[in-house]
């Protein structure tokens, strides 16, 4: 994509990743240098605290711990990033530039898709899967073939199954040390996607687009924490990574991380374009969808898991959508994490 290495060049300049710099966030409200703006960073960052809490099942203190060579591992973590020599970097499934073309394309139809997506046979399996999980079956018959996915979920509800089914065996766990939070993340991921993909449709975006790219910080969650890993297991057989260390990659490199996804997989500019705004949103331009839809996810996941989270007095002051907006999101994320526990065994 044009710019976008400069755009990574100018992430990494001036004296390395660990410079004093003001501390990347996930959630980044459009600051007016007004009173009412100093709350909603403070509340949105308390709010992400509680998020990295749950996410690494770690207490404040822990994720505040001052670890020894921690400087030294961020940098190193930053120099891998800046140089794209990131190995657990997931590649671009071999069936995602077939699908995004037909993704994007509004004529596509249910023989087209169904073809594109019959032509993997791991895709068909992932997508089976995930047609029949609680965040996306709309009843309770199962869904036993691909275009019975395509006709009860509809081309827009398809995409969103197709989105997910690409990206969800890269964060399957891959042993018993990473499983909480691969589950976590993944269930995360999934809920903030889903409310910016519900808030694009609101608002007459791209629903599918910002589906996507609502995943991209979870899956940069994974990537991150499994990079660690191959960095502390470079140092000592065994090695894991503290909760410290961890949240602090997380924050500092998450939307680095999720540019680097995006670049990877080939994904459109657009893409780029809703990552960039939702890092960097600009004093002029309204909350876009992933904005809004992060925060929202990650407050209704907190509260699901009987966790701290944010108010809804004070969640409605740090979005912008209004009453009936919100209600309908709301909604819809609530059924879909309902039905998530129900699944449990």
């Amino acid at each position: 994509m044009p710019g976008f290495f400069s755009w990574v060049s100018g992430f990494f300049s001036s004296n390395g990743p660990s410079a004093p710099q003001a501390e990347p966030r996930l959630f980044n409200p459009v600051n007016h240098n007004s009173a009412t703006s100093e709350q909603e960073i403070a509340l949105v960052r308390h709010l992400e605290d509680h998020l990295f809490c749950w996410l690494l099942d770690s207490p404040p203190s822990e994720l505040r711990a001052d670890v020894p060579r921690m400087a030294t591992t961020l940098d190193q973590l930053g120099e891998r990033l800046a140089t794209s020599s990131i190995e657990e970097l997931p590649r671009q499934p071999m069936s995602l530039p077939m699908l995004m073309r037909a993704l994007s394309d509004e004529s596509s139809d249910r023989q087209r898709l169904g073809d594109i997506i019959l032509s993997d046979p791991a895709l068909t399996d992932q997508l089976l899967q995930i047609a029949n999980s609680p965040y996306f079956r709309p009843g309770d018959q199962a869904i036993e073939s691909v275009d019975q996915a395509i006709f009860v979920l509809g081309i827009d509800g398809i995409r969103n199954v197709i989105s997910a089914a690409v990206m969800r065996p890269m964060m399957v766990a891959r042993n018993s040390r990473e499983a909480l939070f691969a589950q976590r993340v993944w269930r995360w991921g999934l809920a903030c996607a889903r409310s910016a993909e519900l808030i694009a449709r609101l608002q007459g975006q791209d629903t599918n687009a910002f589906f996507m790219v609502g995943l991209l910080p979870a899956l940069s969650y994974i990537t991150l924490r499994r990079e660690l890993q191959r960095i502390y297991r470079g140092r000592a057989v065994g090695a894991e990574p503290e909760p410290a260390v961890i949240r602090q990659a997380l924050a500092r490199y998450q939307w680095a991380t999720s540019q680097l996804l995006a670049n990877e997989w080939n994904l459109p500019p657009q893409y780029h374009a809703y990552l960039l705004a939702a890092e960097r949103p600009s004093p002029r331009q309204a909350h876009t969808p992933l904005n809004d839809g992060i925060i929202i996810g990650s407050r209704e996941v907190l509260r699901h898991a009987h966790q701290r989270n944010m108010a809804e007095e004070n969640l409605k002051t740090v979005i912008r959508l209004d009453d009936d907006q919100f209600a309908r999101v709301r909604q819809v994320v609530l059924q879909m994490l309902e039905g998530s526990n129900r699944a449990r065994p």
